[in-house]
């Protein structure tokens, strides 16, 4: 989580340098940059946070710091995208603090009246906890900290906040702040498994990843904005993650760990090549950019090839994990989601590809480009997402199966 938190960061923050002159906002740039900072620090601090009560504070204050991010440009759009952020992302961060005080007053009947409300704890009182109160709790923060992911049915907030926010901003949401409220759900998801709840929590994650997936493959393919295109896709892959920990087992959870790296990377890259089209083009509309090679031949032909990996198409890396997802679920008591996540696989394929052949091949007029100023700070962070990308394509290195293993075991409680 780190990892990928840090890498978004960086990238977005080299993409901001280019993107954020073209706003016409320097003597707020200072207040952005602050936010920008906070917003990652607030990230990794969840993430290295040992405690469960201060692991939800950090996510709460990442919705606060980047509620001003989103409406950052104030336009009518951005300031409702805004709004619609905090009030339903703020309802389900209280439903995973109804469900965190309800796991540490279960635990209080195994470890005593006061305890340190550790993650470790947790799992050891988890065993002997009242079964029904422990399944409430968990399903709880799995909507609470869901909403926040933007799992479907919750995931209402996501396509405006993604579409409005500014480009460096939406990059971060997708690659950092999806992957930090699904850290929520993965421990829970760990201090449950081995319990007598275990396989119905797998299953409502299962079945919130399957639901989600679906939401996202029908709206893609329907999609007019090309923001909101890459919002819906982020719906669908982090639909792909709760598979993989649903799934459970190693393959599962690796699958879903090395789905989060590989997301991270290609959702940043086609945020920045989105930025980089509306800009030139002065509109959000799939229908307004046409010809895209032609007005960008570099940061162009990167973003298609983005386009093609963030499909699920090979030899990219998100395609090894997912491909590690769907073992895991042909090999276990999951096959019907298997099968229903290769058939829409399928339909996110087609339709997402679909768009871009449009953007890219469609005979329509060559549209009114206008010259843009930075493109070197812009097309940097695609060439730096992109090489890993296609690298961890073709290569999964063994030190990161080492670490997703040890992962499986740990945290997951290793099979499922």
């Amino acid at each position: 989580m780190i990892l990928c938190i840090s890498v978004v960061y960086t990238l977005s923050s080299i993409y901001a340098v280019g993107y954020m002159r073209l706003l016409d906002e320097e003597k707020r740039l200072p207040l952005f940059y602050g936010l920008f900072s906070g917003f990652a620090f607030t990230m990794l601090a969840a993430c290295v946070t040992n405690n469960v009560g201060v692991f939800w504070i950090a996510i709460e204050l990442t919705t606060l710091i980047s509620t001003f991010l989103v409406g950052f440009e104030r336009e009518a759009e951005s300031t409702e995208a805004a709004w619609k952020y905090i009030v339903v992302v703020s309802g389900g961060i209280s439903l995973a603090l109804l469900g965190t005080v309800l796991f540490y007053w279960a635990g209080s009947f195994v470890l005593g009246p006061t305890y340190a409300m550790t993650w470790a704890a947790l799992h050891t009182s988890a065993p002997a906890v009242y079964p029904p109160l422990l399944l409430v709790s968990f399903l709880l923060v799995l909507v609470g900290y869901g909403t926040k992911a933007g799992l479907a049915p919750m995931h209402t907030w996501l396509p405006d906040a993604h579409s409005e926010a500014p480009a460096p901003v939406s990059a971060m949401l997708s690659g950092a702040l999806l992957n930090a409220s699904m850290l929520g759900i993965a421990r829970f998801l760990g201090v449950v498994s081995g319990t007598s709840v275990s396989p119905f929590a797998h299953s409502a994650v299962v079945g919130f990843g399957i639901f989600s997936f679906v939401i996202a493959a029908l709206f893609i393919v329907r999609q007019t904005g090309i923001k909101r295109l890459m919002a819906y896709s982020s719906v669908e892959h982090i639909g792909v993650q709760a598979l993989g920990l649903g799934f459970g087992g190693v393959f599962g959870v690796a699958g879903a760990l090395y789905h989060m790296l590989n997301h991270s990377l290609n959702k940043s890259l086609m945020f920045f090549g989105a930025g980089n089209a509306m800009r030139a083009y002065g509109t959000k509309e799939i229908s307004g950019i046409r010809h895209v090679l032609k007005a960008f031949p570099v940061s162009g032909t990167l973003w298609l090839l983005g386009a093609v990996g963030i499909a699920g198409a090979p030899p990219f890396a998100l395609f090894l994990s997912e491909f590690t997802v769907l073992r895991a679920g042909i090999g276990g008591r999951y096959r019907w989601a298997a099968i229903v996540f290769v058939v829409f696989l399928i339909v996110v394929f087609i339709g997402f590809l679909a768009h871009f052949r449009a953007m890219y091949f469609d005979d329509a007029p060559q549209q009114q480009v206008r010259p843009l100023s930075g493109l070197v700070w812009r097309t940097l962070p695609m060439w730096l997402a992109f090489v890993p990308l296609l690298v961890l394509g073709l290569w999964w290195p063994r030190g990161l199966w080492e670490i997703f293993t040890r992962i499986s075991s740990q945290v997951m409680g290793g099979s499922q």
